[in-house]
């Protein structure tokens, strides 16, 4: 009994430590705005609202509340040793790392760095340089590199039940230039999720000892506990021309979770064998940084899904609470016929609906292959597309291509997309392309793996 009071006085401290420290507030105004300005791109794009950044923002606090009771309960019985300088050195390097490519803004490359310089440090046992080089250097030989890396790998476990949940949800489609130069059609997925932590971890008090003892972090729990509150930001980024939001978000999680049990696995070794701490560390890098390349490739490699094909026109997206929504029209899926004539081109689209003003017929090609008919009333004030997304032509003006990005690019970001969009050469822009492009880069600038970088495609520059 005096255990589980403790223990809620530890819960009480924690929360009060979580409420006092403002990253966890920064972190969900930021995943807040990173929502709203999506659905500005949006407008901007398509000149109709697909998310609501409201509803987005409340699922990944919702979901990230959920993962960090769950990170927490787990490492609860796994246990970890962390220090408040130990906090400060990991945070420190993550920022550095940040200075080069955002995707490093991530606690797997940071704390299997640290577990490399520790490697290196301790070839040299006796070198203890003085003043502040000799605090650093002392701190990363205390780390805990195989129970931080444990940490690392259920914070990615958690990270891939969440892309496997709500991962499609947040999936934006993107106007992009194929390999071949052709425009074709996308889809953005990023999402971040804000976890609380609580950290339970060994600490000299004079309450009550823990009645199981965690795996990791040996005889100091003899001592009694503490509880540590870390506010965690995790998130994913995933662009995507040859696979459907829901295919992708599998593809992803089934390689997130490989890449959790195996670093979990090895970290758990290396407690017992310590040799086993650098391939753990570097494991924790390399096949992180694997799996943006692999992905990369594997999306350069396959056919674009969203392009027109010889007969009909592909769907893209849906617009919610929309007829098309009504009448069980998905991305991926190719209208055929509407009012009994073939369409190939947006134009005929219009056309045949404005044949018959107040009823539609559809043949609509699915997924499979296979043809289902579709009718509906059409009244006043739907969709004059019925709320159909389409792949664009080639006469599109506003594209997104994908580059790798830095902090640099993300600050000069505006001043450099405004620049490009302003070039006149008798050339006509006009306001709404300026601002599209805008929008891109100001919602693409944070995605974990490589951003659309917006560019302005007029119709004489084919």
């Amino acid at each position: 009994m005096d255990v589980v009071v403790e223990l809620l006085w530890k819960v009480t401290d924690g929360l009060l430590q979580l409420l006092i420290q403002p990253f966890y507030y920064i972190s969900i105004l930021f995943i807040m705005l990173l929502y709203r300005q999506q659905v500005l791109m949006e407008r901007k794009l398509f000149s109709v609202r697909l998310h609501s950044w409201g509803l987005q923002a409340w699922r990944t606090f919702i979901g990230g509340l959920a993962a960090g009771i769950g990170v927490s309960l787990v490492m609860a019985f796994l246990g970890i040793t962390l220090t408040s300088e130990a906090i400060i050195c990991i945070w420190v390097v993550t920022l550095v790392l940040l200075l080069f490519r955002v995707r490093y803004f991530c606690f797997a490359y940071a704390i299997g760095l640290l577990g490399v310089l520790q490697f290196i440090v301790d070839f040299f046992p006796k070198w203890q340089p003085g003043s502040f080089m000799g605090t650093i250097v002392g701190t990363v030989r205390e780390l805990d590199i195989p129970a931080l890396l444990v940490l690392v790998a259920v914070l990615h476990l958690a990270e891939a039940i969440l892309i496997k949940k709500q991962g499609a949800s947040f999936a934006m489609p993107l106007l992009v230039e194929s390999k071949r130069g052709k425009l074709v059609g996308g889809y953005q997925m990023q999402a971040f999720w804000a976890l609380p932590l609580f950290l339970l971890i060994p600490a000299q008090t004079t309450g009550s000892i823990l009645p199981w003892t965690p795996l990791l972090g040996g005889d100091g729990w003899s001592g009694g506990f503490s509880l540590l509150a870390l506010p965690v930001v995790i998130g994913f980024g995933e662009m995507t021309q040859s696979l459907l939001p829901q295919q992708k978000a599998n593809v992803t999680f089934k390689r997130l979770l490989l890449y959790s049990v195996v670093l979990l696995a090895l970290s758990l070794l290396s407690t017992w064998w310590s040799p086993l701490m650098i391939v753990a560390a570097l494991a924790s890098v390399l096949i992180h940084e694997g799996l943006v390349w692999y992905s990369r490739l594997e999306e350069q490699q396959r056919n674009a899904m969203f392009v027109h094909p010889s007969k009909g026109l592909r769907v893209l997206s849906i617009v919610p609470n929309s007829p098309a929504e009504e009448l069980g029209i998905v991305p991926g899926e190719t209208l055929l016929k509407v009012n009994g004539i073939m369409i190939h081109s947006t134009e005929q689209l219009h056309s045949c609906l404005r044949m018959n003003p107040a009823f539609c017929k559809l043949e609509v090609q699915n997924l499979a292959g296979e043809s289902k008919y579709l009718q509906r009333p059409i009244y006043a004030g739907d969709h004059h597309q019925l709320g159909v997304i389409l792949v664009p032509d080639q006469n599109v003006s506003v594209t997104a291509s994908m580059k790798p990005i830095s902090i640099y690019q993300i600050i000069g970001m505006r001043l450099n997309t405004i620049k490009r969009t302003s070039l006149s050469d008798d050339r006509p822009s006009t306001e709404m392309e300026n601002q599209a492009a805008i929008a891109i880069a100001e919602s693409a600038a944070t995605t974990d793996m490589d951003i659309p970088d917006p560019v302005i495609r007029y119709p004489w520059d084919k």
